[in-house]
């Protein structure tokens, strides 16, 4: 469609690609954490990523399918480095593993995607007893940003490179309960709808980009709330509609 093809400032539009976007950047030396890479745009971004030379840590729920994607990305780029390390957002637990093994390997971090997430589910707790979305798409990357924080800054400092943090959120962030986020019944079934808790946690992301923004203004960090134009197949695997725009 001609709207999503007219360019922007950027020179770029909706239309174009990962790989068109970063021709001829070298990612040389830098690593990324990439959530939710062992599908949709998780996986695209890890193997463009790759691609330019940047080291890329998936963090992946299954590792079977992770090692799948890893294993497919080696083939189409032989120099690519890639690790899959497992990670659940939706469980704290996992989470706080998955911060101190990468931690305590000692690596650097320059980029954080935080770009996993779970669309229009049926109501559902977390181990924790969190709404599912909430936990998985909000309270997950908010606990992993902080315990990653002071390896980003402390990769900041030494390399004198800017480093990023990304939120991927969504349009959907306009379509939320009426009273914005319900911080008070987010485990509430009653008045329960799939959507607009997805919108919900989407307008999370959001804000917790702002925030950080304001705090980190004064580091070599900066913060990026992404909007994407669709979704995966697999994020509508419980929606009832065909679409979403990001």
């Amino acid at each position: 469609m001609w709207l999503f093809s007219r360019k922007g400032s950027s020179g770029f539009s909706s239309s174009s690609t990962a790989e068109e976007v970063t021709q001829g950047i070298d990612g040389s030396g830098l690593t990324a954490i990439v959530t939710g890479a062992s599908s949709g745009i998780g996986t695209e971004t890890a193997r463009v990523l790759a691609l330019h030379g940047v080291h890329v840590i998936m963090g992946v729920r299954n590792r079977a399918a992770g090692r799948d994607v890893k294993e497919t990305i080696v083939k189409e780029i032989p120099s690519a480095k890639l690790d899959a390390m497992e990670l659940d957002l939706s469980s704290m637990a996992s989470v706080r593993k998955f911060a101190s093994d990468f931690c305590s390997s000692g690596r650097p971090l320059n980029l954080l995607i935080n770009n996993a997430g779970i669309m229009a589910t049926p109501f559902m707790l977390s181990k924790e007893n969190i709404e599912l979305q909430f936990a998985t798409n909000h309270i997950g990357h908010f606990l992993l940003t902080n315990l990653l924080l002071d390896t980003m800054k402390k990769t900041a400092r030494a390399s004198k490179k800017e480093g990023r943090i990304i939120n991927v959120s969504s349009e959907a962030h306009r379509y939320t309960y009426k009273e914005g986020i319900r911080f008070d019944k987010i485990n509430d079934e009653s008045g329960y709808s799939s959507l607009a808790a997805y919108g919900q946690s989407k307008l999370a992301n959001i804000l917790h980009a702002n925030e950080l923004a304001k705090r980190l203004k004064a580091l070599l960090i900066s913060l990026v709330g992404l909007h994407l134009k669709a979704s995966s197949r697999e994020l509508q695997q419980h929606a009832t509609w065909h679409c979403i725009h990001k």
